[in-house]
Formats: structure tokens, C-alpha cells, sequence
């Protein structure tokens, strides 16, 4: 395929992976990797590491505006992130040493576990009382902005979160995604955040975790400028209008469509690292 025509379509399916990635809330990643390994034959090392750089660049635009609003809980984030990107290098570590059909059996298998996620009920945003244990100690509580005024909560289970946020951060570091799905669920389902809190904290910390694991990519050589550039720029720009599209989206339809191509995806993941 001649290059000019192939950095196109790299192009165009980034935007429409983080276009779907925007409006599901799981990042383009999960959509990046498997369309440049399964439809175009990439490598799943290189596209991997096209992945992280795409997943710094969203995640460093959202998290500015959304810590503006006042949601993201920065002592949350930054505590946690010692889990996510102890994980993050530890699964990057382990990525560039396991071969490639191995990675898209492990990516398969978590793009399927991803639309489960996508499809369970949320839990209800529920106002959390001041917890008297670690997260007090630690100072983790905070305070975010409803239409009624703002609404104080504290995390809870920190041990819990702490744990899964490792599991997270190794899941990034190893396929290439923000791990986003794990993220949130370690901070609305584990430590009982309220979801808007969840999310954008979670925002916060994939392009740091995306970041840690990048350094390993970049040392071993598995991030090329030629295939890099038109995936940021394309999950950047999709991203930019799913925000846009976000407020006017059907959301139970946009999750219902995108599991189906998420398990299509998923299936065919595995079945291509079994060689079946």
C-alpha cells in the first residue's frame, strides 16, 4: 500500500476511534490498537506505543478543562497514580518482551471484559458521608459542583482502589490503553466516588499512567514518528467532536453499538494471536 494512502486511513480510523472512545468513556486505545493490528497489519508492538502517544494527547486536553470545573480530585489522582505507574511499567516491561501473538490473546480477552463493562448498570451516585479512616487521614476528600451547590464526599476502601489501580496501570502499560474502564470502576465502584468525580479523576491519571509505560516503547524503539503522528492527531480529533457530540448522544444506543464492535474486535484478537 502506498504510504500517502495508508497515513489516510490511519488517519481516518483514529478519528473514528476516538470519536467512539470519547463517547463511550473507554478511549480511543481500546479501538486504535485492535484496528491497526487486525485491519492493517501493523505490528501490535508499534501499535501499541501509537496508542499510548494518541492516549497522552487526549487525556492531557480533557483533564485541563474538566480539573477547571472543579471535578477532577487531584489528591486522589496523584496518590493513586503511584499504583498505576508502578503497573504501567511493569506491564510495558513485560509487553516488549512477549511475543505479539500472546499481547493480542491478553487484548482480546480485555476487550471483552471491556463490554461487560460498558453494558452493567452504573451504580447511583449516592452523597457519601466524611469517613473517619485513610482516606480522611490521608486527606483524600473533596468537595464538586452540582446545580443544588457543591456536595462534599470522601473515598472509601482506599486499599481496594489502590490494588486495582496497580491491575489498571499493568493493563495500560501492556496493551497500549488508557484502562480507563478499570479506572473508573476502581474509584465508583471500590472506593464509592460519585461518578462525575470517577471519570475525570480518571482522565487525569491515564495520560500520566500512558505516559510511564510510553518511556519503555520509546527506549525499545516500538514508537515510529510515521505511524505515531496521524493516530494522535486523528484520536485527538475524534475525541474533540464526540465531546461536542456527547450532550445530544443517545447514550444507551452509542454503548449498545460500540460492544458489538468491541466484541467483534475482541473475537477476532484471539482468534488471530491463536492462529486459528
Amino acid at each position: 500500500m502506498d504510504i500517502v494512502a495508508f497515513t489516510i486511513i490511519v488517519f481516518a480510523g483514529s478519528i473514528g476511534a476516538g470519536l467512539l472512545g470519547s463517547l463511550t468513556g473507554l478511549g480511543g486505545g481500546v479501538v486504535i490498537v485492535p484496528l491497526l493490528t487486525v485491519a492493517l497489519g501493523v505490528d501490535i508492538h508499534y501499535a501499541i506505543g501509537a496508542s499510548l502517544v494518541s492516549v497522552i494527547a487526549t487525556s492531557s486536553g480533557a483533564a485541563a478543562a474538566y480539573l477547571k470545573e472543579g471535578f477532577t480530585n487531584m489528591r486522589v489522582g496523584i496518590f493513586l497514580e503511584v499504583a498505576t505507574t508502578t503497573g504501567a511499567v511493569l506491564g510495558a516491561s513485560l509487553a516488549t518482551r512477549l511475543p505479539g501473538p500472546a499481547i493480542e490473546v491478553v487484548f482480546g480477552v480485555v476487550l471483552l471484559a471491556s463490554v461487560f463493562l460498558t453494558l452493567r448498570p452504573g451504580r447511583p451516585d449516592t452523597i457519601e458521608g466524611v469517613d473517619r479512616g485513610l482516606g480522611q487521614r490521608l486527606h483524600l476528600d473533596g468537595d464538586y459542583p452540582t446545580p443544588a451547590g457543591s456536595v462534599h464526599y470522601a473515598p472509601r476502601r482506599i486499599p481496594l482502589g489502590f490494588g486495582i489501580m496497580t491491575g489498571a496501570g499493568a493493563l495500560s502499560g501492556l496493551l497500549g490503553i488508557g484502562s480507563g474502564a478499570v479506572k473508573v470502576l476502581a474509584l465508583d465502584q471500590a472506593m464509592h466516588l460519585p461518578f462525575k468525580v470517577s471519570t475525570t479523576t480518571s482522565n487525569f491519571m491515564i495520560g500520566v499512567t500512558a505516559a510511564a509505560s510510553a518511556g519503555i516503547y520509546l527506549h525499545r524503539g516500538f514508537i515510529q514518528p510515521g505511524l505515531t503522528m496521524p493516530v494522535m492527531l486523528g484520536v485527538l480529533a475524534g475525541s474533540l467532536v464526540g465531546a461536542r457530540l456527547l450532550v445530544h448522544a443517545h447514550a444507551r444506543a452509542l454503548r449498545l453499538v460500540f460492544a458489538v464492535a468491541i466484541l467483534a474486535l475482541g473475537l477476532e484478537m484471539i482468534v488471530s494471536g491463536l492462529h486459528l
